[in-house]
Formats: structure tokens, C-alpha cells, sequence
């Protein structure tokens, strides 16, 4: 039992959790609302640095700072969804990649983050004065994973997600059949940056110290890929995307292979990803368990249906 909660171990678990709901957020925008976003660790950022600002330099309660920062992010994510409205496809993800560079320069150079030096002595979470570490960390951050996709899956199985998908597939056609496109474009970078910021305020207060370097574009794009490669508009896909692509170098650290050198492991692992992707958009252009579309229910023996 010792060895199973060996404290190596159970991070390498809380910090899986973590990307697990960072990538629920960005295939929620991707995956079942059609929305390229390539500044998602943006909105990973401002979530850590709203819960480590609030605890920290507010003296909130840690508690109250994630349930704070998460409303934050939630708000922020809305504004910078609306280039969304005026933007598609390439353009989109043009933009919300600048956007994402200009937060991320802000984290480096304003003195509210702390600049260059970065925010720490961001406190860890207690429950009733006992100190949440190793498996009661673990714990907590399951359970918000298990809520996250309880609340996505009710979400896409809505009327809301079914408009999500309709715009994915013909934005036109949505408006058309009377659908609010704004709303449900803004909408969908709300909760998706929502979910990103529930992932960046646990972050926060697992690590206890903010560096601008951990929100940058790096990390927007390999959560794109792990959400890619497992699935578009599919949550196992995100599970087993996010899984493959974040245990995979902790297994080659794990096993010490002598066949690679350690200090080159970053650069292992992009050139993995990047086999991987091209493989997977030759012969699973919507990813392992991605979605290819709104299915259609027969009507009576001559067929026929609507989405």
C-alpha cells in the first residue's frame, strides 16, 4: 500500500486530473461547438493566478478563491469569446492564439502576478484543519472531475448541446433553423474556460508557486492534441487522449530507458505527438472515439429523420 500511494505516484494522478479537465473544457469548445481555440492555456492561467491572487495577496479563504477564480474565468472566457461572433475556422484560431500570447505576457510582466518572478506561497487546501495532502488532494480532485463530466454530459445531451452541435456542422443552417448563434458561441468559451479555470486554481494550490512559462502556447497545443487524437465531441476520447499523451513520458521516466536521453524527453514527446497526429488525421480525421456527426433517427419504415 505504501508503494501504491507512493507520493510520486499520486501527483503524477492529481496533475492527470487536472489536464483530464482542461481537455473537457477545450473539446467542449472544439469538439461539440466547432470552436478552434488555440489560447486555452490562457484561460488555464487566469483560473491558477485568480485563486493564487485571491488566497494570497486577498487573504481569501482557499476554498472560496477556487469557487471565486472559476466565476472569473467563466467571465473573462465570455469576452474573449466574442471575436468568435465576427471570425471561423482558421481565422478563429488566429485570434484566440493572440489572445492567448497577450495573457500570457501580462502573467509575465504585471505586478499583480508578481512579473517575472511569479506568485508563491499560494496556501494548499485543509478540511476542517486537517490538511489536504497526497490521497486527500487526490480525493478532491477526482471528485471534481467526476462532477465536470457528469455536468458535460448533461450539458451535450441538452437542448444547449444539440445547438452546439448544430453550429459545429453548419453555422449557417443554425441560424437559419432559429437558433441563437451568439449566445451559444459565447456561451460554450464561458463554460469551457470555466472548466480550464477549475483546472488552473487545483493546479495552483497543488504547486503552490505561478510561473507566466506554465500558460503558454506549449500548453495550449498539446491539450489540442490530446483532445484530437482521442476524439472530437467525445468525452472517453478525452480521457483516453489526455491519458495516453500525459502518461506516456512519465513511463519512459519510470522505466529508464536507455535508449533515450532523459534531457532530451520534451523532445521526445513532441515528436510523438507529432507522428501521432499525422497518423490519426490520415485515418481518424475526427480522432480514436470522435464524434463524425448529429445522427439521424429513422421515422417509420421509409427512413428519413432530423436532427
Amino acid at each position: 500500500m505504501d508503494a501504491l500511494f507512493n507520493p510520486y505516484y499520486v501527483d503524477i494522478v492529481v496533475f492527470l486530473i487536472i489536464y483530464i479537465l482542461l481537455g473537457l473544457g477545450l473539446n467542449l469548445i472544439t469538439g461539440y461547438a466547432g470552436q478552434v481555440s488555440l489560447g486555452h492555456g490562457a484561460f488555464f492561467g487566469i483560473g491558477a493566478y485568480a485563486s493564487g491572487i485571491l488566497s494570497v495577496k486577498a487573504g481569501l479563504n482557499p476554498w472560496l478563491a477556487i469557487a471565486l477564480a472559476i466565476v472569473i474565468t467563466f467571465v473573462i472566457s465570455a469576452v474573449l469569446g466574442l471575436p468568435s461572433l465576427r471570425v471561423r475556422e482558421d481565422f478563429l484560431a488566429i485570434t484566440t492564439l493572440g489572445l492567448g500570447l497577450i495573457i500570457q505576457s501580462y502573467f509575465k510582466n504585471s505586478e499583480l502576478t508578481g512579473g517575472a518572478y511569479g506568485l508563491d506561497s499560494i496556501p494548499g487546501l485543509s478540511f476542517f484543519g486537517i490538511e489536504m495532502k497526497n490521497v486527500g488532494y487526490l480525493l478532491f480532485v477526482l471528485i471534481m472531475l467526476l462532477v465536470g463530466i457528469y455536468a458535460l454530459r448533461k450539458m451535450t445531451r441538452s437542448r444547449i448541446g444539440r445547438a452546439w452541435m448544430v453550429i459545429r456542422e453548419d453555422e449557417t443552417v443554425a441560424a437559419s433553423m432559429g437558433i441563437n448563434t451568439t449566445y451559444y458561441k459565447v456561451l460554450v468559451f464561458a463554460i469551457g474556460g470555466a472548466y480550464a479555470g477549475a483546472a488552473g486554481a487545483l493546479f495552483a494550490h497543488k504547486v503552490s508557486f505561478l510561473s507566466a512559462d506554465s500558460f503558454g502556447f506549449t500548453v495550449s497545443a498539446t491539450v489540442l492534441s490530446m483532445v484530437v487524437i482521442g476524439g472530437l465531441g467525445s468525452i472517453r476520447g478525452t480521457l483516453f487522449g489526455v491519458s495516453l499523451l500525459y502518461l506516456l513520458p512519465e513511463l519512459f521516466r519510470l522505466f529508464d530507458l536507455q535508449m533515450f536521453d532523459m534531457k532530451y524527453l520534451d523532445m521526445y514527446k513532441m515528436m510523438f505527438y507529432g507522428l501521432l497526429m499525422v497518423l490519426v488525421m490520415r485515418y481518424r480525421p475526427k480522432g480514436i472515439f470522435g464524434q463524425t456527426g448529429i445522427k439521424m433517427k429513422p421515422r417509420g419504415k421509409g427512413g428519413g429523420g432530423r436532427a
